[in-house]
């Protein structure tokens, strides 16, 4: 993976089972925020490894290519980090994590350290009953209607 604008961009929130995907970080803690690794492990090595009946992206987070068919795809753009940036950052701390991804991930590309501060609250797996969680990963989502739902929700 370098660093050159021509590579190809990563997802954080990537296709566990994409053939050139790696464990981004490990799910841990009561809030589920990402611990991120060192250095990336194919996650090819570490699905086998989940316990069955458990998703993989339950506790852990992947990294896959970007891909121009993706459904968060506008143009060059992520439309999900669009979305997750119209959350408001879970920590007070403006200390970005380290990550091995970001010369490459595409949120870093699009918006800089914004993005990397609300990163480790995303997850790609939701439970039912969060309706939050569910309208950022719907595409047809806007901005706009988050920030409605968030102002109501206060």
């Amino acid at each position: 993976m370098g660093t050159d604008e021509s590579t190809p961009s990563w997802c954080p929130s990537g296709d566990a089972h994409a053939p050139e995907s790696v464990v981004l970080g490990v799910r841990s803690g009561a809030d589920g925020q990402v611990t991120y690794l060192a250095d990336p492990v194919p996650a090819a090595e570490v699905l086998g490894a989940v316990p069955e009946g458990i998703a993989p992206t339950r506790v852990l987070r992947f990294a896959s290519h970007c891909v121009s068919d993706c459904v968060n795809r506008r143009g060059g753009d992520c439309t999900l980090v669009e979305r997750v940036l119209t959350l408001p950052p879970r920590q007070e701390t403006r200390a970005v994590p380290r990550c091995h991804l970001r010369t490459q991930c595409q949120w870093w590309r699009q918006t800089g350290v914004d993005a990397c501060h609300r990163c480790p609250a995303v997850s790609t797996a939701h439970h039912a009953d969060d309706e939050l969680s569910e309208l950022v990963a719907d595409p047809s989502t806007t901005p706009e209607q988050l920030r409605s739902w968030i102002a109501a929700a206060n």
